[in-house]
C-alpha cells in the first residue's frame, strides 16, 4: 500500500530528504511540506521541475501549526521530521501531536539521506547554531590552501527565493550574490568564503550540486547550517561545541547525533566560560570517548579603527544565532562591551517585522537580529536603527551590510576567527589526508 506522507521542514533539510528518499519513489505520496523558523516560506510550492515525475503540479508548502488539520484532511500515514536546531523535547512534542492524530512519526537517518562523493569529504557541523561553525570552516580552507589542496565548499541550503532558479547555485564573486538575490543570512555565509577566494556551491538539488563541485576539486568541504547533519557522507567529521551552552550537545537534535558521530570535536569559546568546559569534556567521555578534542577561542576582529568608547551604539547580530539559536547576544555585543560603547536596547524602537521577531523570541537581549529575508524586513531593520538614536552600528556579522541598509550613521563590522588553545586542526587534517 502506498503511504501518505507529510514532511515537516524549514526550507532546507526537508527538500533534501524529499529528493533523496521520496522523489520518484512510487511507495509514497507526499501531500505537502510544512514550514517554520524562517518567515514567508509557507504558502508556496515545491516546483514540479524539482519534484519529479510523480508530482506534475509540484507539492504545496503549509504552515506547521496546521499539522493536525493536515493529518485529518489528507489521511496522513507518516509525518517525517526534517529540520534542525531544536530541543529533544520539542521533537517529541511534535511526535506526540502527530501520533495523537493517528500518524506515525519518522526521522530519516544518514544512510538514507547522505550522498556519496568520489572525492574526499571533510564535513563541519555543530551541536547548536552560533557555535562558531562558519569560522571553523574558513580556518579549514586556509589550512588546505597552505597544503596546496584543491577544494570547493558546499554550503547547507538556504533556498528562500525562486526554488527553480536555486536548484544549483555557484558563488565565486560578490556579483554572484546580487545576481542570486541573496538574503542577509545567505550573504553572512557566502561572502567571507568569496573574500578568501573560495568557490561555494549551494541550492536545492544536492545530487547535481555535488556532481558539479566534484569537477572542480579534490576535496569537498561541507559547511553545515544550524546543527544539521551533513548531506554528504564525510570521511572526516569535525563537530564544534559551544562552551557558552554546555550540555546542549546532549539536548538538541540533531546536534547530539553529530556529537556522537564526530572524529574531531572542537570546544569553542573556552576562555569565555572555562568552568563549564569540563561539563562538555565529561559528555565527550560518555558519548564519544574516541574523538580527538581541540579547544579554541573566538578572536574578535574589527574591520577598521574606530573609537566607540562612550558612544551610543546599536548592535546587529547574526539572525539565526539569536533567534532559534537561543543566544541573547553574539560577537558584536561582546566587542561593544569590551570597548566601552553605550549599547542601546533596540527593542523599544522596533517596528513591523522586527517587532514581531522580538515577540516570538523573547530571550533576545539588547541586540538587533540581522533579519533581511525580504525587502520589508530590511526597511524595518533600517527604521528601527533610525528610531534608536544610535551614533554607530556595531555589526557582529561577517558581511558588509552597508550596501543593504539605508542608514546614515557609521558601521563597524566585527568579524571572528578561530584561535587554537590546545590541539591542532592542521594536525588533524594532515593525519586525515595521509590515511
Amino acid at each position: 500500500m502506498k503511504r501518505t506522507v507529510l514532511i515537516l521542514g524549514a526550507a532546507g533539510r526537508d527538500f533534501h530528504n524529499f529528493n533523496m528518499f521520496f522523489r520518484d519513489n512510487p511507495d509514497y505520496n507526499v501531500v505537502g511540506f510544512t514550514a517554520t523558523q524562517i518567515p514567508n516560506i509557507a504558502n508556496r510550492r515545491y516546483p514540479a521541475e524539482l519534484a519529479g515525475k510523480l508530482y506534475p503540479k509540484g507539492i504545496p508548502i503549509f504552515e506547521e501549526k496546521d499539522m493536525e488539520t493536515l493529518i485529518d484532511k489528507h489521511f496522513i500515514d507518516e509525518v517525517y521530521f526534517s529540520y534542525s536546531d531544536v530541543a529533544h523535547e520539542y521533537v517529541m512534542h511534535l511526535a506526540s501531536r502527530a501520533q495523537a492524530k493517528g500518524a506515525s512519526f519518522v526521522l530519516l537517518g544518514p544512510r538514507e539521506t547522505m550522498l556519496k562523493s568520489s572525492k574526499k569529504v571533510v564535513a563541519v557541523t555543530a551541536v547548536r547554531t552560533g557555535a562558531g561553525k562558519s569560522a571553523l570552516s574558513r580556518t579549514l580552507t586556509k589550512i588546505l590552501k597552505k597544503m596546496g589542496k584543491k577544494f570547493v565548499v558546499i554550503r547547507h541550503p538556504m533556498p528562500y527565493g525562486d526554488l527553480t532558479k536555486q536548484k544549483v547555485q555557484r558563488f565565486a564573486t560578490m556579483a554572484d550574490l546580487d545576481a542570486q538575490e541573496c538574503t542577509i543570512e545567505e550573504r553572512e555565509e557566502y561572502q567571507p568564503h568569496i573574500r578568501d577566494g573560495n568557490i561555494v556551491y549551494a541550492g536545492i538539488d544536492y545530487g547535481e550540486i555535488l556532481r558539479q563541485a566534484e569537477k572542480e576539486a579534490d576535496i569537498i568541504i561541507w559547511d553545515g547550517g544550524n546543527n544539521d547533519m551533513s548531506f554528504i557522507k564525510p570521511d572526516l567529521l569535525i563537530v564544534i561545541a559551544d562552551s557558552l551552552r554546555p550540555g546542549h550537545e546532549m539536548w538538541y537534535y540533531p546536534g547530539e547525533t553529530n556529537f556522537r558521530a564526530a572524529q574531531v570535536i572542537v570546544i569553542n569559546k573556552v576562555s569565555e566560560n572555562p568552568m563549564d568546559v569540563k561539563r562538555i569534556q565529561k559528555n565527550i567521555e560518555k558519548a564519544n570517548p574516541k574523538a580527538t578534542v581541540i579547544e579554541t577561542d573566538m578572536d574578535l576582529i574589527p574591520s577598521k579603527k574606530m573609537e566607540i568608547f562612550g558612544k551610543k551604539a546599536i548592535v546587529i547580530e547574526d539572525g539565526p544565532t539569536v533567534t532559534h539559536g537561543g543566544m541573547k547576544f553574539g560577537a558584536g555585543f561582546e566587542y561593544a562591551a569590551r570597548m566601552g560603547a553605550d549599547v542601546i536596547d533596540p527593542r523599544p524602537f522596533a517596528v513591523g517585522s522586527i517587532k514581531e521577531v522580538y515577540a516570538k523570541f523573547e530571550h533576545i537581549g539588547s541586540v538587533l537580529p540581522s533579519m533581511g529575508y525580504y525587502e520589508k524586513q530590511l526597511r524595518d531593520l533600517a527604521e528601527t536603527i533610525d528610531r534608536s538614536g544610535a551614533e554607530v552600528i556595531i555589526a557582529g556579522t561577517p558581511i558588509d551590510i552597508a550596501g543593504l541598509l539605508k542608514v546614515k550613521i557609521p558601521i563597524l563590522h566585527v568579524d571572528f576567527a578561530i584561535k587554537e588553545r590546545s590541539g591542532s586542526l592542521e594536525d588533524a587534517i594532515d593525519k586525515f589526508l595521509k590515511k
